[in-house]
């Protein structure tokens, strides 16, 4: 089967139905890649082949991707059978009670679920440097760089073809971030287009959402389409698809008024191999017929980064603290990182007026980018400043958290574009159209009004029909092929 190494979870499920593979060996085949890319890699942990063998034998669900080897990220969808570190030595090894409904759902579509992503702790950063890994997660287009964060070990399984579609989460572009990084595509769906429960209703003030990388736009359209919907309890729903995402890519969307911006959002300059590929995309756009004019969404940019940063801190000092509490100690050197650290003791400095505070400013950032779609149907920037940073450059060593955030070289200013659409809830995407020179992968940045889903997907498979990007391949899965 090494040679559909490659295919997509849907070729893959294909296979399985007309009786060409079976689950066990598309499982085998998943295995021996771990085998292979993983020490280079440190992306997959928490191996559960035994749970996916039974599952196999038990009966796998008559789902959309019935015998499809599937990864899930190490932060969130929480699972019976599946223990969790969540990226921190002080959550290591957790067990659960119960299956989130998330997981649920994704095992409905048939997929063998047999092992977990890394991500970094408590999903902070746009890098994967976790210390309970033992060392960085790398990205399989350049060892000496980061496969993105907080879904990096995703982003780097299937950019090696470990599986052909993972988990991920998304609060500040870590779906994106990850999916630009390694070549892929990756969708942040509109806030609460996805269930929380049962633990709980949202996460970091609605910001956060579950999400998936892909090879290709048909897969993650219809897993998200079997993942879609609220569960028992959601404080809120996001608003009817017109139809669904599998709908959606059948056909192009309409020709789209789309706003190019070349720069930040706040006409910063950004890598001259992002704007080439910003500008790039843009010519395709206009020869598919689209209408691109310049234009960047105005907004209280610079204050949407300092809520979200005060909001994070305060959700990672609430997980740190009810963990410390379940376990009935106080915090010991090397339960967490410095990042972590640096978030705990920034929080500690935030009033509840003054959360709630960048709650509202959260909102009212909302409301601004709202009004940047007046007469606008789709934002086009790249995903990120630069290419892939080099690994070590965003530590999780770092206490100075604040500084990490919004200092100068620091996270914003790497990944100035995917946060803002965390802030506004509304949907984005990061689709992978351009290299570097030096063969890095660079995301093209997409983004659509609050609720329209279907138009954003629909122009994300166009723009994969009309510049495919599945031959691309990095160098260490074509030597493994050769």
């Amino acid at each position: 089967m090494e040679t559909n190494i490659q295919e997509d979870a849907t070729f893959l499920a294909k296979q399985v139905a007309t009786g060409a593979a079976s689950a066990d060996e598309l499982l085998d085949d998943a295995l021996a890649r771990v085998a292979s890319f993983n020490p280079q890699l440190n992306a997959v942990v928490l191996l559960q082949e035994e749970t996916a063998r039974q599952a196999i034998k038990a009966g796998l669900p008559d789902g959309p991707f019935k015998g499809v080897p599937f990864l899930m990220k190490d932060l969130g969808a929480e699972a019976k059978d599946f223990p969790s570190h969540s990226g921190s030595n002080l959550l290591k090894d957790t067990d659960y009670s119960y299956d989130s409904t998330i997981f649920d759902r994704m095992r409905s579509t048939g997929v063998v679920t047999f092992g977990r992503t890394t991500s970094p702790e408590g999903g902070i950063g746009p890098v994967t440097e976790s210390s309970v890994y033992g060392g960085p997660t790398r990205n399989p287009w350049n060892l000496s760089h980061t496969s993105g964060g907080s879904s990096g070990g995703s982003g780097a399984a299937v950019a090696a073809g470990i599986v052909p579609m993972a988990h991920g989460s998304d609060g500040g572009g870590s779906v994106r971030i990850p999916a630009s990084s390694c070549g892929l595509f990756g969708f942040k769906a509109t806030r609460a287009r996805f269930p929380d429960g049962p633990a709980s209703g949202e996460g970091w003030g609605g910001m956060a959402i579950d999400g998936f990388l892909s090879r290709s736009v048909r897969d993650n359209a219809t897993m998200m389409d079997a993942c879609a919907g609220p569960d028992a309890g959601a404080p809120y729903a996001a608003p009817a698809m017109e139809m669904s995402y599998s709908q959606a890519i059948t056909r192009p969307p309409r020709r789209l008024r789309i706003a190019l911006c070349d720069t930040t959002f706040t006409g910063g300059a950004i890598d001259p191999a992002c704007k080439e590929a910003v500008q790039k995309t843009a010519q395709i756009l206009e020869s598919l017929g689209h209408h691109v004019t310049p234009g960047c969404p105005q907004a209280d940019h610079e204050g949407m980064m300092h809520a979200w940063t005060k909001i994070v801190a305060c959700g990672t000092a609430l997980w740190i603290e009810n963990t410390l509490k379940a376990k009935g100690r106080d915090l010991q050197q090397g339960d967490i990182q410095g990042v972590a650290r640096g978030a705990l003791k920034y929080a500690s400095e935030i009033s509840g007026a003054a959360y709630l505070g960048a709650v509202n400013k959260i909102h009212a950032y909302g409301r601004q980018m709202a009004a940047a779609f007046d007469g606008v149907d789709i934002i086009l920037s790249a995903t990120l400043a630069e290419p892939p940073a080099r690994v070590g450059r965003f530590t999780h060593e770092r206490e100075d958290y604040e500084n990490y955030r919004v200092g100068p070289g620091g996270v914003f200013e790497y990944s100035p574009f995917c946060a803002a659409f965390n802030a506004s809830g509304q949907p984005a995407a990061s689709v992978p159209l351009h290299w570097t020179d030096d063969g890095l992968p660079v995301g093209i940045h997409l983004a659509a009004p609050f609720g329209d889903d279907a138009t954003l997907i629909a122009l994300c498979a166009e723009l994969e029909q009309a510049a495919p990007w599945a031959h691309q391949t990095p160098k260490m899965l074509a030597e493994y092929l050769a």
